[in-house]
């Protein structure tokens, strides 16, 4: 049996990798708990370099289940957003953000064809080797090497405009939320870039933006809607790491209602917000601790 303590190690790696590739918890939990039953069953030895083995399974399993994936995002009702990873608010020692899981990113990366995805994620976030790479894409070390820079080049025009500061990040998010709770539009008004993009995920299910709502004004009108959903006598708001960067979660216990805000934020304003509310992708969330 291959050595249980060498997959403990990789474990976290691995689960970074299958959900950049997926956009999903669920499918990365699954992927990394296939892998591991394939680690199991490898006999002592097998694998000469546990972690490029452990990597080239994980990421074949991600990239070949991306297609059927892609065909169930198309006829999606309204925008498509990833399961969103939301954890404790991160060390104030720690200064800047994690752009490669951002939403925003994630959902640039839904653009990318499996094999340009793949290929960008394991070897410009992960360093993967392109021979490595290869293996996993079914291509030569020349064509993965041309995938990475077909998929670098239309990650770069596409990314949003963002601060990498984490004190920025924070401030905008904390004034987003003392406008909303506090009912302060106007105020909202003011920390929102004109040109500022909201995307909301309710997967038909609940009350969301079918299209993506453009321009501050319109965001304002629409968030001001949207919080009639939420009693503001019952509804919890914290500021959360939501992917890597702070962002807002609203959990309304008895209305039954919740929401998971990622932001990106540039010059101070707040150009992006992506608000999961569609309630299949917050399963996994532990929101009743809030």
């Amino acid at each position: 049996m291959a050595d249980l303590a060498e997959f403990e190690r990789q474990r976290k790696r691995l689960w970074g990798i299958a959900y950049r590739i997926t956009g999903s918890v669920a499918d990365a939990e699954d992927a990394v708990q296939e892998t591991w039953l394939r680690w199991q069953q490898l006999p002592d030895g097998e694998a000469d370099d546990p972690k490029a083995y452990l990597t080239t399974v994980v990421s074949r399993l991600c990239y070949d289940q991306l297609g059927s994936a892609r065909a169930r995002r198309e006829s999606y009702v309204g925008p498509w957003l990833p399961e969103p990873v939301v954890t404790e608010s991160g060390p104030e020692d720690r200064v800047t953000l994690d752009e490669s899981v951002g939403l925003a990113m994630l959902t640039v990366l839904e653009r990318l064809t499996p094999a340009e995805r793949t290929a960008f994620i394991l070897h410009d976030v992960f360093a993967v080797p392109f021979k490595e790479i290869a293996e996993v894409v079914g291509r030569t070390p020349d064509s993965v090497r041309q995938l990475a820079s077909r998929a670098r080049q239309r990650v770069r025009a596409e990314a949003p405009r963002r601060s990498v500061d984490r004190g920025e990040h924070r401030r905008a998010v904390d004034a987003f939320l003392s406008a909303v709770l506090g009912g302060d539009f106007d105020g909202l008004l003011e920390i929102l870039d004109p040109e500022v993009v909201w995307r909301s995920d309710g997967g038909g299910k609940v009350m969301a933006a079918r299209l993506p709502i453009l321009g501050d004004e319109k965001v304002v009108r629409f968030t001001r809607r949207l919080m009639r959903d939420f009693d503001p006598e019952t509804m919890h708001a914290v500021v959360r790491e939501v992917n890597g960067s702070p962002g807002v979660v609203l959990v309304d216990p008895v209305g039954g209602q919740s929401a998971v805000f990622g932001f990106n934020v540039h010059g101070g304003l707040i150009t992006e917000v992506d608000a999961v509310i569609n309630p299949e992708k917050l399963r996994h969330l532990d929101l009743g601790s809030l």
